[in-house]
């Protein structure tokens, strides 16, 4: 089921938004060799928690923490780890979901750790851009696989990358996953029509190698995550975005300057 937000929802939403957004501003400045990913997850928790919001991941069909961190290869649904540091030339995925007041938000970033190969700085850029493509699609009266396509066409055609095919954005709100499946690959001009008041999330995840991904089992701490079938590294960006008469707003917004086309002004 597809519930389409009033202005005050949307509103709410982006007051979530603005809580995930100062999340990773600040891991932005902590982030750097050495650090462990249990010192990001009880960051994360904390600002959370001091903004009168929660970690909606935490007890989310029973996952224990409010962050994802998924590092190098790892491509989704990692979990923090203590003793886990970080090291120079890592690239390191952090996912997270915001309850405020009842409203959600869903927003993944990749960080740097330290100084990275130029490898890796591509990956980067050409997955955040993938990321803004798609939302340039997400007008009303377009469609599903013009999300999709657009991302596709830049990944893989362009730059000769792997575009993930099973792990897909998706609606949210009232729960952090909702109706309608929002692939990053996909067909220009099928799928469900874009309406105003639709609330989803884009998160382009895209590999170095394949675009294939398999299951990784971590028996110590009794978790499945997902890892990129060849072993080439992975990145991800995501946004919660609203679908507006005018235009696509997005709800995580960090960059005023980058984000500027899409900012949501109350």
């Amino acid at each position: 089921m597809i519930t389409l937000k009033s202005d005050r929802e949307i509103e709410k939403m982006a007051e979530s938004g603005a809580v995930l957004a100062g999340v990773h501003n600040g891991l932005k400045k902590i982030i750097k060799p050495g650090i462990d990913t249990w010192e990001i997850e009880e960051f994360a928790d904390k600002y959370i928690t001091d903004h009168g919001a929660t970690p909606s991941e935490k007890g989310f069909d029973g996952y224990n923490y409010g962050t994802c961190i998924s590092i190098n290869n790892e491509v989704a649904h990692g979990i923090p780890r203590r003793g886990l540091k970080l090291k120079n030339g890592d690239i390191v995925k952090v996912d997270m979901c915001v309850n405020k007041d009842g409203f959600e938000s869903d927003s993944c970033w990749s960080y740097a750790v330290g100084d990275v190969s130029p490898k890796i700085k591509k990956l980067m850029e050409v997955t955040r851009k993938g990321l803004y493509l798609g939302i340039d699609q997400a007008q009303v009266g377009n469609r599903i696989g013009d999300i999709g396509a657009a991302i596709q066409h830049y990944v893989e055609d362009e730059n000769h990358m792997g575009d993930v095919r099973e792990l897909i954005g998706h609606g949210i709100q009232p729960s952090i996953h909702e109706d309608p499946a929002v692939p990053a690959y996909g067909v220009a001009g099928h799928g469900m029509r874009l309406r105003p008041g639709m609330t989803i999330t884009i998160e382009p995840m895209v590999n170095l190698g394949t675009w294939k991904i398999k299951d990784d089992y971590d028996k110590k701490d009794d978790w499945t995550y997902y890892v990129s079938q060849d072993g080439s590294y992975s990145a991800q960006y995501e946004h919660t975005l609203a679908i507006t008469e005018d235009g696509p707003k997005i709800l995580t917004s960090q960059d005023h300057v980058a984000d500027a086309k899409y900012m949501f002004k109350k």
